[in-house]
């Protein structure tokens, strides 16, 4: 594994964890994974290196931005998609955002079937707090995470 996949790794494992425990991404996450992928960018490219990693984090927080702005994300998963934006570049980027979709409905899917399931069973109670009944949207830097993963996994 090279540089570029530790990178996605480490960046990933840590914009689930906080998403999934806080509801939220630190801007430390997607700022690193924004040095790192200019820094490994321009390392692979050299000054063209420098213009990969710009446009692909332009496109990476283009691309969610529309739904940030229609209120179905947070600002944290649109600066995410751009740090890795930097990372993969345009091209790859465009793979992980399929990627990503996929992955992202197929969570939601299985979360609103958990749902389901547990309204099926009486397995809610009628005294959920206000602050359980506000947690409907899904943490979606698992599937930004494993999207991104997805699309460096060597093909052919």
């Amino acid at each position: 594994m090279n540089a570029q996949v530790w990178i996605a790794i480490l960046v990933g494992l840590a914009a689930m964890i906080d998403d999934l425990g806080r509801r939220q991404i630190a801007n430390w996450i997607p700022l690193s994974a924004l040095a790192a992928g200019f820094g490994w960018q321009i390392g692979q490219s050299g000054l063209s290196g420098l213009l990969y990693a710009g446009i692909g984090t332009v496109a990476g927080f283009a691309v969610f931005l529309v739904f940030y702005l229609l209120g179905g994300m947070g600002g944290g998963d649109v600066k995410l998609m751009a740090g890795f934006g930097a990372l993969l570049g345009f091209h790859r980027l465009l793979e992980a955002v399929l990627w990503t979709a996929g992955v992202g409905g197929l969570i939601a899917l299985g979360v609103l079937g958990v749902r389901a399931l547990r309204r099926a069973l009486g397995w809610t109670s009628s005294s959920t707090t206000k602050q359980e009944q506000g947690q409907d949207s899904i943490p979606y830097a698992p599937a930004i995470a494993l999207g991104v993963w997805l699309s460096l996994v060597p093909k052919g």
